[in-house]
């Protein structure tokens, strides 16, 4: 039985060879779009059962915006990511935006059928081998440490790193300030300091900061 399907990707001729290809195969396309922004409003103004969702780059800021708004307004529909796998935390970001899975974008048709009806069925839809690479990278941010680490840390006093760093040992203003021989109320405004420069609104958004970009790594490098 054919799959109620919305096919979008970056390339416009590769959402339209992939839905023809799809559609040979008894699925039922709805919706073919371009480029992967427009995936939401497809989903939402049709209700398929699966998308099939084609990022180019799935490493770039937003690159997931569009899934994690079909995530919320339609959670019922499992979301495929077709893409490159040689960046590897871009693969993380797609499970951690709530993809149901992650296919090569130069898979056979086969593969991708396949992983349309193990989404169907609530199944993760991933080869083991990219889902052990992805979060082998998650979790060892320091391997290829982002841009956005340099950036954060010249952003920062040489105290701030340091409150940053007990910040993310799970330290609270007290024991910030005892460690530090520090007043409480200096600690605290160093505290306030470091979620305003990092944008967190929390001591535990701030350490998740820290982590995802490979900040803690470049601070004990330094």
């Amino acid at each position: 039985m054919g799959v109620r399907l919305v096919v979008v990707d970056d390339h416009r001729l590769l959402a339209e060879a992939l839905a023809t290809a799809l559609q040979l195969r008894g699925h039922r396309v709805l919706a073919v779009g371009s480029p992967a922004g427009v995936a939401a409003d497809l989903v939402v103004g049709r209700r398929p059962e699966v998308c099939l969702l084609g990022v180019a780059a799935p490493g770039e800021s937003g690159a997931f915006d569009g899934l994690r708004r079909i995530r919320r307004e339609r959670p019922e529909v499992a979301v495929i990511v077709l893409g490159p796998v040689g960046e590897l935390r871009g693969v993380a970001g797609a499970f951690a935006a709530g993809a149901a899975g992650y296919v090569p974008s130069d898979e056979r048709i086969e593969v991708v059928e396949r992983a349309i009806g193990r989404a169907r069925a609530g199944e993760a839809a991933v080869a083991v081998d990219i889902l052990r690479g992805a979060f082998d990278q998650l979790l060892r941010p320091a391997a290829e440490p982002d841009d956005e680490a340099v950036r954060l840390l010249r952003l920062l006093t040489r105290r701030e790193v340091q409150v940053l760093a007990r910040i993310a040992d799970g330290e609270d203003t007290a024991a910030i300030a005892a460690g530090m021989r520090i007043a409480a109320s200096t600690a605290r405004t160093h505290v306030q300091r470091v979620l305003m420069k990092l944008g967190a609104r929390t001591r535990l958004e701030a350490a998740a900061v820290a982590a995802r970009t490979g900040l803690l790594e470049r601070m004990a490098g330094g």
